[in-house]
């Protein structure tokens, strides 16, 4: 398989844990989203909406949208499972997944950010734009989790995981106080002690800038 990914996109961040929590062989084709390569024609054949991830399968079938990717992914390879075997208990774990994939994320993202500051916004206003959502966002999600697991959901990594650990990359980066979430935060260094999340990090992709962390803000009590 061939992920077309970028190192600092979030929902290629997803992907690359799925994949790697899978454990499938996949090859990674690095999109330079600020030189816009997803907008050349040869990348539009392959993703209309020239955004990053996009999944080719080994048979040449191109997958796009991360969230449909990981129910592929889910439905096709049972190692590893996302959702749990219940409806009901999956129901709950795709509810949580998807305050962070349909609620946070659409408003917190690349083309988003360029359209406020097209719009006049400076970067200051649009930390506090992103900062907001992920205010609301985490405080719902963190209602709807588990709370006694080292996961969201049990003692394994389930969809709901796949996203957060993401999302929590965008947190630090903007700066976010934290200090409300702590069970978030067990839930990231639990995470991302496992190699399948370590490998999917931002700084260990070979199109990122650099290799150190991004400093994380300080949490209060």
């Amino acid at each position: 398989m061939k992920l077309y990914s970028y190192w600092r996109s979030t929902t290629s961040y997803r992907l690359r844990i799925a994949l790697n929590l899978k454990q499938v062989d996949h090859d990674i084709i690095a999109v330079n989203l600020l030189k816009g390569e997803q907008k050349s024609a040869a990348y539009r054949a392959i993703n209309p909406m020239a955004g990053v991830p996009s999944l080719q399968l080994d048979d040449g079938t191109i997958l796009t949208q991360s969230m449909a990717i990981l129910d592929y992914l889910d439905a096709t390879i049972k190692s590893a499972p996302f959702v749990n075997d219940d409806p009901l208990r999956a129901a709950k774990i795709r509810a949580a997944s998807h305050i962070i994939a349909c609620d946070i994320h659409p408003v917190n993202n690349l083309r988003v950010g360029a359209r406020l500051k097209a719009m006049g916004h400076d970067q200051n206003e649009l930390e506090n734009w992103m900062r907001h959502w992920m205010q609301e966002g985490f405080a719902a999600f963190q209602t709807l989790i588990e709370k006694d697991n080292r996961f969201c959901f049990g003692d394994a990594p389930s969809l709901a995981d796949i996203c957060l650990i993401p999302q929590l990359y965008n947190a630090h980066r903007w700066r976010m106080d934290l200090g409300p979430f702590v069970r978030l935060l067990d839930i990231e260094k639990n995470c991302l002690a496992l190699e399948a999340f370590q490998k999917a990090m931002p700084e260990h992709q070979s199109d990122a800038p650099f290799e150190t962390p991004i400093k994380k803000a300080p949490t209060r009590a």
